[in-house]
Formats: C-alpha cells, sequence, structure tokens
C-alpha cells in the first residue's frame, strides 16, 4: 500500500503490513491523541472551536475538524474510514440503519423522472424503497426478475438509468450475481453498479475489486455481530460520498450513525474475519444435513456443490456466509410448526449474528412484497430462512431434528 492509503486511511507509517485483519484493527486509529486500546466515544453533539476563523475554516473545508454531530464525529469517522479500508473505496459515510444508507445514496444520485436497473432479489425494505419510495418522488425502478440473464440487464437499461443496483448474495434466495459481468456492463453504459454486501462483509467478498463502484450494508448484521446496534453503511468515491452526501443529504436529511453504534461496530470489525470462517463451516454442515433431509425439497446455499452459483464462489468470494434458506415439504402450516417447535435456535427477523435465527419470510420479512412478487423472487410460502451462528454445530443440528418431527405432527 502507498502512502497516498497510508494517508486516506490513517494508517500509522509504521505499519509493516496492511492486510484486511490488520486493517480491521487499526485503519483510522491515528487520528486519536492520546492512543488507546479501545476507541474513544465522543458522545457528543457539538465541538468548540478556539476562535471564530477557526470555525469558519472548519466549516469551509479549510482547516480538518469536526462541526456538528448530525454530520460528523469522531468514533463515527473512525468507523468510517475503516470500513472504506475494507471495502476498498476512497471514503464512507456511515447512517443510522442500512435502509438509510440506501435512501442517502439514492437522494444524492437520483432526481425526479430519473431511473435504476435493480435484481428483484433483494431484502423486502430495499424491494419497498425502490417500488414504492422512490416512486412517490417521481424515479422508476426497472426490475431484472431473471438477473441470471446479462442480456436481460440491458435490456432494463434506458436513457434515464442512473445506476444498478443488485444484492448478491440475496436474501433470502441465496441469487449471487457475475460480478465481474455485471460491472462490464455497467461500465460499457458509463454507469456506476451499487452493491449491497450485507451477506458477506469484506471479510468474505470485496465487490471493489470485482468492478463494483459503490458497495452498501446493513453494518447491524455481520459487522456488529451480536444484535446490539442499527446502522448502515455508503462506502464510495470521494465524489460521491465526502462531495456529495456528508455535505449534502446527511446533512438535511439527518440519518446520521450515532457514535456508540459506530463503537460497538468497531469492536465488531476486530473480530469479523474469526467469526465469519465459523459462520460459513457450520453453515456448510447444516446445509449439506439439509439437502439430504427427506422433508426438504431444495436448498439454497452456494456452498453446495448441487447450487448453480457455486462456480461463482472460488473467483469472487472467499466463503459463502451463514445465509441460507430450504424449502420444507408441505405448505405454510408446515413451515410454522417447524419454526414454533426450535429451542436452542432463536425465532426472529434478523441475520449475522452469533445466534443461529430462524426466520419465515413469507409472513414477516418480505410480506410486504406481495404473493405475486414473492414468487418472483423464490419465495414460497413453505420457504424457511436461516442465519446459522457460531454455536456448537452439533447442538443446531438435534435442534433442527427436532423441529422436522414436530413440523409433521
Amino acid at each position: 500500500m502507498n502512502f497516498k492509503l497510508y494517508k486516506l486511511y490513517n494508517l500509522p507509517l509504521t505499519m509493516t503490513t496492511t492486510n484486511f485483519d490488520t486493517l480491521a484493527i487499526h485503519a483510522g486509529n491515528s487520528e486519536f491523541s492520546p492512543d488507546s486500546m479501545s476507541a474513544p466515544i465522543y458522545q457528543s453533539v457539538a465541538f468548540p472551536y478556539q476562535d471564530a476563523k477557526e470555525a469558519a475554516a472548519i466549516f469551509s473545508g479549510e482547516k480538518p475538524g469536526y462541526t456538528y454531530g448530525r454530520w460528523d464525529n469522531p468514533t463515527v469517522s473512525l468507523f468510517e474510514k475503516r470500513m472504506a479500508a475494507l471495502e476498498l473505496t476512497e471514503s464512507a459515510v456511515a447512517a443510522s440503519s442500512g435502509m438509510a444508507a440506501i435512501l442517502l445514496l439514492c437522494h444524492q444520485m437520483l432526481t425526479n423522472g430519473d431511473e435504476i436497473v435493480s435484481s428483484n432479489r433483494v431484502y423486502g425494505g430495499t424491494f419497498s424503497l425502490f417500488e414504492v419510495g422512490l416512486k412517490k418522488m417521481g424515479i422508476k425502478t426497472n426490475w431484472v426478475t431473471n438477473p441470471d440473464s446479462i442480456d436481460d440487464w440491458e435490456k432494463a437499461i434506458t436513457p434515464k438509468t442512473k445506476f444498478l443496483f443488485v444484492e448478491s448474495p440475496s436474501n433470502p434466495s441465496l441469487y449471487i450475481a457475475d460480478l465481474r459481468l455485471l460491472s462490464k456492463l455497467a461500465k460499457s453504459k458509463n454507469l456506476p453498479l451499487v452493491v449491497d454486501n450485507t451477506v458477506t462483509s469484506p471479510a468474505l467478498q470485496q465487490p471493489v475489486a470485482l468492478g463494483a463502484d459503490i458497495v452498501v450494508h446493513s453494518t447491524t448484521k455481520f459487522i456488529c455481530g451480536n444484535a446490539s446496534s442499527i446502522g448502515g453503511i455508503v462506502c464510495g468515491p470521494n465524489s460521491i460520498i465526502e462531495a456529495g452526501i456528508r455535505k449534502g443529504p446527511l446533512r438535511y436529511l439527518g440519518p446520521s450513525m450515532a457514535p456508540f453504534n459506530a463503537w460497538l461496530n468497531i469492536n465488531g470489525l476486530e473480530t469479523l474475519s474469526l467469526r465469519m470462517e465459523r459462520h460459513c463451516s457450520n453453515a456448510l454442515i447444516i446445509a449439506k444435513y439439509l439437502e439430504t433431509h427427506p422433508l426438504v425439497t431444495c436448498v439454497n446455499y452456494p456452498g453446495l456443490e448441487s447450487n448453480p452459483y457455486h462456480h461463482l464462489i472460488k473467483p469472487q468470494m472467499k466463503g459463502c456466509s451463514s445465509l441460507m434458506s430450504f424449502e420444507l415439504k408441505g405448505n405454510y402450516d408446515n413451515a410454522t410448526k417447524f419454526i414454533d417447535a426450535v429451542k436452542t435456535i432463536t425465532h426472529a427477523t434478523h441475520l449475522g449474528t452469533c445466534k443461529t435465527i430462524v426466520t419465515h419470510p413469507a409472513s414477516t420479512t418480505h410480506s410486504a412484497m406481495g404473493e405475486v412478487e414473492m414468487r418472483k423472487a423464490g419465495i414460497s410460502p413453505s420457504l424457511i430462512r436461516f442465519s446459522i451462528g457460531i454455536e456448537d454445530v452439533n447442538d443446531l443440528i438435534k435442534d433442527i431434528d427436532f423441529a422436522f418431527e414436530s413440523s409433521r405432527k
């Protein structure tokens, strides 16, 4: 890494390596004086100035400094710099939630009459924002209902298109985009490619290295890792982040990340790689177990050799993360009986924590899509989603076995 990047990510020049796990612990730290083993929490809404001249210089950008908690904060800034380093981007801006991060990006890049192109294999909240929220602002989403087809992506692009959006892997159907191919298309049309990297985290996939331009996350999930704080982030070029979102919609819309939440996310990053390794190993064991179970018709997990996206794992991912879904033989009632029977596994509408979580997408996270759109996105009444945690995998299998038995009673 050259001097420019050391300065960009606030790395001590004495560091001899800038590998991922080192960046996850050290990036951004050189700002703090005196240094601290734990990042300081600047739980403050304002930052006093020495005089009027300094205040004017900080507000104009002539001098580094902090202005107001809704715009910037030292603890939040550390988290942003660390995420930018991990996602290989120039900058990052943190937000109050993953949906707030996507909204900030849309507000910055779109105006009345514009269009975007998106895979329909997206989180339910993202679908609602694009289909309902953006429509109210005069912005159209052209959905790609067969996102495996690069031709369908190209056909959806119009002269009004401002960016391509893909969630890969997607929640809950585990669609995986060929990001190199999609980025090639985006560049041929002079359009940015935006990737929601929530499900893998940068520990397993770095979309910018594959040709993407902007990366978004719900940091609520794997980044934080223990279900203690909501947050989101947009990682991208300075032209979008610093000159755009930070000086514009972040200030007048106000969905900023709280300092304490940033601190929790910073702590989460320090163990991210270790957690993701355990998530991946446990998930693969569970997926193989489900694949051979007589009460399962199919398993959506790209780590399985039988999965249609398995060939994309090695070229663009270090692992397949914890998220999987499977079709239970039967109907809605069988699925809900299964979920009601688990004891060790937690029933919640969440993913990416140390605890294993089970969810019924059709009645919760994706219910707002409606039955027709859910079917298009591969979500049936009998689909069950797991986010496999880091518990003992044998205990998890015992719990799942009991739930299978209960689903037939």
